[in-house]
């Protein structure tokens, strides 16, 4: 039996002239953002990224001039798959971007011409939410149904948040493709210590006599208030991977979780990363490390919007020591984690 991972991200824009079609393609999908306003969603789309392209090619232009997101995503497939060989479970690992490149479409055509009969579908976003994890595999079912890549299609989308399996077809040839989905892996134990790893490096940075008075500031992507409102496990599940991160850490810091990346007028999650470090400013607070929970990989929100606007935010407040945890990227444990995560679904 031949056996693939797929890992799904939503992906970012290479070049600034990706920029405004990204956005589009972003705004396009109503698990993204869902707005009410009487226009055609394509409509109002375009003239979203129409508004917005000239600040956001601005942000991408502090960072070198487009996300990396598909560089690291791509070597975190090949570590990967080299991990799973390595731990007697091979298998081809593919990357699928809900808006970027590599797009899941293309990363099915690899995966029909490899001839896969096993296909774990493997999100980059530990907490599951419907404008992420939801998104990907909404846009996946409807292509393996077009297709007609699946035996008989039970694949989950936004109609099952059970965190198991949901195979399709027999397997083998002639059977379907055998897709096993991973739903979350908030609590995968490797992804916790990783996380916590990353803390304790970044911890290192200040001297043993700050390292006491530290606060952390957990930041996470932020969703809009509805999502939750509606059943979306992302806050509960963001909340435990704190939880059980500041476990593993056995310290006794002081710790927010914020909220980041909030865009449109609806009502989002809070509170912001911003208010959070206004805050802690204005109560004297000195060292402040931020923690990004739910990024899995360094883009936009780790390297602009934390390591340029927040920083200087801090330091406008009257921090005086803003350090950041690094993004999980490639290190050793995090990728010992997906391995752990994989191997599971396709055993």
């Amino acid at each position: 039996m031949r056996q693939g991972v797929l890992l799904l991200n939503l992906g970012g824009p290479e070049t600034l002239g990706d920029v405004r079609p990204f956005l589009y393609n972003l705004f396009s999908d109503p698990e993204i953002i869902r707005i009410r306003c009487g226009l055609p969603r394509r409509l109002l789309a375009w003239a979203i990224s129409r508004a917005r392209q000239g600040k956001s090619r601005d942000l991408y232009r502090q960072i070198g001039g487009g996300s990396p997101l598909r560089r690291i995503t791509e070597e975190q497939a090949a570590a990967l798959e080299a991990r799973l060989a390595s731990g007697g479970a091979p298998a081809r690992v593919y990357v699928g971007m809900r808006f970027g490149r590599p797009g899941i479409g293309e990363a099915l055509g690899r995966i029909a011409a490899d001839g896969v009969d096993r296909l774990v579908l493997l999100p980059l976003f530990p907490q599951y939410s419907l404008a992420t994890t939801g998104s990907c595999l909404k846009f996946f079912d409807s292509l393996s149904r077009e297709d007609s890549l699946l035996g008989e299609d039970k694949s989950s989308g936004e109609d099952s948040l059970l965190g198991e399996d949901k195979s399709s077809g027999e397997g083998g040839p002639g059977g379907g493709l055998d897709v096993r989905t991973v739903q979350w892996w908030y609590d995968e134990p490797l992804y916790v210590e990783a996380m916590a790893e990353t803390v304790e490096r970044a911890l290192a940075r200040f001297s043993p006599a700050q390292r006491p008075s530290v606060h952390l500031v957990y930041s996470a992507h932020s969703i809009p208030l509805r999502y939750v409102a509606e059943g979306d496990p992302y806050l509960e599940q963001t909340r435990l991977t704190v939880a059980l991160v500041n476990e593993r850490l056995g310290a006794s810091l002081p710790w927010t979780l914020a909220f980041q990346s909030r865009v449109g007028p609806v009502r989002w999650l809070g509170p912001s990363t911003r208010d959070v470090l206004a805050d802690l400013g204005g109560r004297g607070t000195g060292s402040v490390l931020v923690v990004p929970v739910s990024f899995v990989s360094d883009h936009i929100e780790t390297l602009q919007e934390i390591d340029i606007a927040y920083r200087a935010e801090a330091l406008r407040v009257g921090i005086r020591r803003f350090e950041r945890a690094e993004a999980l990227n490639l290190l050793p444990k995090f990728i010992d984690a997906l391995a752990a995560v994989a191997s599971r679904h396709l055993a």
